[in-house]
């Protein structure tokens, strides 16, 4: 008997169990698609929030997320599959780790998350990922008739509120890392270049007490920049917010400029992105480019959805360390150092040449 044939007579296994056979595991997968129309439920109905430490009965639960008793279950049934809620054997549901996730007073939520990932343009737009991988541009620009940030801004605020919430989620969750990472003991000025609402800077601020901030990114983002850094914030005597696109002009000087998880649109915006930044640094000046590496990642199966998304909406993608390493080089800057932030970010430092 050859390998393959015992490869394929053999029953695989995953944690010491007998795995679905492929067939099985297959027809699970072409149904992704109401795991995420599950979740995305959950999230809306706030189910997580109204479920407490004890368990259940799904009356209750419905009554308080204001639902029918009967399709509730059947969502929380089908999420328990996942390992989303739990349901015991009196009826009742309670809690796993992944639901309480789902939660918006968590520490660690990922609810906006949830939400971003399966906004309504998602649904359009994942239909058409074969014309997105023949023809290596975005969809959303022959279904909407404008680049996707102009659309999300001007034709869909609610999902544009909810990107800028997601991305706040990640920052806030990132930004103790970075600045920890970070040692920017010799500028006196930092530059958060699409920074969101500023959780990088002023927690970079927070550590260095004579650094002085800015935070560039689109006006509707900026206005709803962190309360320590808006007017009679903690920060704000040393923060200046500067309404801008940063693929058009980028008119700010600092010692040091931080970009992160921005440089994943088409290479076309990366390209003036990084340009916009050196012109306006000047020789000499520090750039750190912090991204999540699609080869380098312990969440491959996100980061490569992640990536595919990003073909759908920008035509952009999630970078390898060596496309990384090229985009920057090919921008004029020298890569100084490439370390892990933490189990998900790399930081290139970088300096503009002389």
């Amino acid at each position: 008997m050859t390998t393959a044939q015992t490869t394929k007579t053999s029953p695989a296994t995953q944690n010491g169990q007998t795995a679905p056979p492929p067939s099985m595991r297959l027809r699970e997968l072409v149904f992704g698609a109401a795991c995420a129309a599950a979740l995305r439920a959950a999230a809306r109905l706030k189910v997580a929030d109204a479920l407490g430490d004890s368990p259940l009965a799904v009356e209750d639960l419905a009554a308080a997320v204001k639902t029918e008793p009967k399709p509730l279950r059947r969502l929380l049934r089908a999420l328990s599959c996942y390992g989303i809620f739990a349901e015991r054997p009196d009826g009742t549901f309670t809690h796993t780790d992944m639901s309480r996730l789902l939660r918006e007073d968590d520490p660690h939520s990922l609810r906006d998350i949830a939400l971003w990932c399966t906004e309504p343009w998602t649904w359009d737009a994942w239909p058409r990922l074969d014309e997105a991988v023949r023809s290596g541009r975005n969809v959303v620009e022959d279904l909407y008739g404008k680049e996707f940030f102009p659309y999300l801004n001007e034709d869909a605020p609610e999902s544009a509120d909810v990107f800028n919430r997601a991305m706040t989620t990640s920052s806030v969750q990132s930004a103790r890392d970075v600045a920890q990472f970070l040692d920017l003991s010799g500028a006196t000025s930092v530059a958060d270049i699409g920074g969101g609402q500023g959780h990088v800077v002023a927690s970079l601020l927070e550590k260095y007490p004579s650094l002085h901030g800015t935070l560039l990114d689109l006006p509707r983002v900026v206005a709803n920049a962190d309360p320590r850094l808006r007017a009679g914030g903690a920060l704000a005597d040393r923060m200046r917010l500067v309404p801008g696109d940063c693929r058009a002009a980028v008119p700010v000087q600092a010692d040091v400029y931080v970009i992160k998880n921005i440089l994943e649109w088409d290479d076309d915006s990366t390209t003036r992105t990084l340009r916009n930044v050196i012109e306006a640094g000047g020789p000499g000046s520090r750039v750190v480019v912090i991204e999540n590496l699609v080869d380098d990642t312990p969440s491959m199966r996100f980061s490569t959805a992640m990536d595919l998304l990003l073909l759908l909406n920008v035509g952009g993608a999630k970078h390898t360390t060596a496309s990384m390493t090229g985009r920057l080089t090919e921008a004029g800057l020298v890569i100084d150092d490439v370390s892990p932030v933490n189990p998900y970010l790399h930081a290139f430092d970088c300096t503009v040449p002389g």
